[in-house]
């Protein structure tokens, strides 16, 4: 399973440090993603590491705010979120899947393996 957390309320230009938390399968078979889902709209991609280099991919949206990182000895993904703006606000999700890749202004995850629980972001401005 994969446990989401770090999310809470914030002030515009503030930040959050969420952590993934992964048990159960082997972390580093996978490529580990972040979406986001605001109310009202469909689940974004936010950042993913991929499983064949280990590269990170972010949405236009997140570049130059959010750094993603991973500890696969820990079984963990981060999501440093800088710069936040009230249009951040969603429940963000971790995610394990097959890969993951940069499409225009998004990123996205194939064959997801495995959906965390998601953790509240709230920004006020």
């Amino acid at each position: 399973q994969l446990q989401a957390s770090g999310g809470g309320l914030v002030q515009a230009g503030g930040s959050l440090r969420l952590s993934c938390v992964a048990s159960g399968f082997i972390f580093d078979d996978y490529a580990i993603g972040w979406f986001r889902q605001a109310s009202g709209k469909e689940r974004e991609g936010v950042s993913c590491i991929s499983r064949r280099d280990g590269s990170t991919y972010y949405a236009d949206s997140a570049k130059g705010r959010f750094t993603m990182s991973s500890d696969n000895a820990k079984n963990t993904a981060n999501l440093e979120m800088n710069s936040l703006k009230p249009e951040d606000t969603a429940v963000y999700y971790c995610a394990a899947g097959i890969e993951c890749s940069y499409r225009p202004y998004t990123i996205v995850i194939d064959s997801v393996y495995r959906w965390g629980q998601g953790t509240q972001v709230t920004v006020s401005s």
